[in-house]
């Protein structure tokens, strides 16, 4: 049974980046937001040491890439450059890029580069403009009938040129950060559920609709004494709104996404290690087996330069808006104002758009 409930949509969209109800549809000719195939997560394998960390991944990377027809999606960083140990030589990276005509902003294709030169693969950089983001969207809205997140559009347009170059298959190192504790500016502290709805919000719905609902039921259920579980919330809560955003972004474009961290589990995470500056502290002693030579490299996850592409946008127009609300907003927060209001726009011109 489901309810049509925009409303609780997009203030659920807002909040989280996707609608966390599966059984809210935007609108009564539109099914409720496509959701992954989450069969595997019944039996994501307990992980609780570097060495059975290694021999997972390589388990994994060994039978995804059998078949030859799979490849790596690789960043700066060292979730997936542990991947890239373990292609095959002569095997095909693709490393993303966002370009900001006449600015400088995060470009990782040198820090992949080396990973891709000391593994001998094949370097393909996928550069993303703002206009694909205007070009792609009605696409990924016709599949996933839902306004989607901001790395969306630079998962699905890699995924269509690996389709395109003969790849069945795109391997991620997605996972690591949310099962591992990679986020320690959340994991850095004890955070009160109030404080933490504040913080992990991405838009207060009050802040950007006229009619909107704060939801607190993802949090809640997260709450002990008053306090955020934060490792139960990233390990669940987060590894949902991931898993949904990869896996239906590459299904789009007809590839599989891979997640090679995203079977397993690590609990309980020594939050006290991740505090002392030892974030994913099983993924570095993989890392440093695999590369004993090699400095790990700090990246930001999936950089995208939405301060620069949205610093000039004037905001929403549709009367569901507040006018001018976007004004002391982030280039993030102000990215997902803009995609709901394109969404909105789509379902209005749309007569149909039911389960395929």
């Amino acid at each position: 049974m489901t309810d049509v409930d925009p409303r609780y949509a997009m203030s659920s969209f807002l909040q989280f980046r996707a609608v966390y109800d599966p059984n809210i549809r935007f609108a009564a000719h539109i099914d409720p937001p496509r959701r992954a195939d989450t069969a595997f997560a019944a039996q994501r394998k307990a992980v609780d040491t570097p060495e059975r960390l290694y021999e997972h991944l390589a388990a994994f990377m060994e039978r995804e890439t059998s078949g030859g027809k799979a490849a790596l999606a690789l960043s700066g960083g060292i979730d997936s450059a542990i991947c890239a140990k373990f292609m095959p030589k002569g095997s095909v990276a693709y490393t993303f890029k966002c370009v900001v005509p006449g600015k400088q902003v995060t470009d990782e294709t040198q820090k992949a580069k080396r990973f891709c030169a000391i593994n001998g693969l094949q370097q393909r950089v996928v550069e993303v403009f703002w206009p694909d983001y205007a070009a792609l969207a009605p696409e990924l809205f016709r599949y996933i009938r839902a306004p989607f997140h901001s790395i969306d559009v630079q998962i699905y347009k890699a995924a269509l040129q690996a389709r395109r170059d003969g790849f069945d298959t795109l391997i991620f190192g997605q996972g690591a950060d949310l099962i591992y504790g990679g986020f320690d500016h959340l994991l850095a502290q004890d955070w009160l559920i109030g404080e933490f709805i504040d913080r992990y919000s991405c838009v207060i719905p009050y802040k950007a609709l006229k009619d909107f609902a704060v939801i607190t039921a993802p949090y809640a259920k997260y709450e002990k004494n008053g306090y955020m579980a934060l490792h139960d919330f990233l390990d669940d809560h987060l590894f949902w709104e991931d898993i949904h955003s990869y896996h239906n972004s590459c299904a789009a474009a007809g590839v599989k996404f891979a997640g090679a961290y995203m079977d397993t589990v690590h609990k309980p995470l020594d939050i006290s290690r991740v505090r002392r500056g030892e974030s994913k502290y099983l993924v570095r002693e993989v890392f440093k087996r695999l590369y004993p030579d090699t400095a790990m490299a700090e990246k930001t996850p999936m950089p995208r330069p939405m301060d620069e592409w949205l610093e000039n946008w004037s905001g929403p127009r549709r009367p569901e808006f507040w006018p001018n609300c976007h004004i002391s907003m982030t280039g993030d927060q102000k990215y997902y104002i803009w995609i709901l209001e394109k969404f909105l726009d789509f379902i209005g011109e749309t007569e149909e758009l039911s389960h395929e």
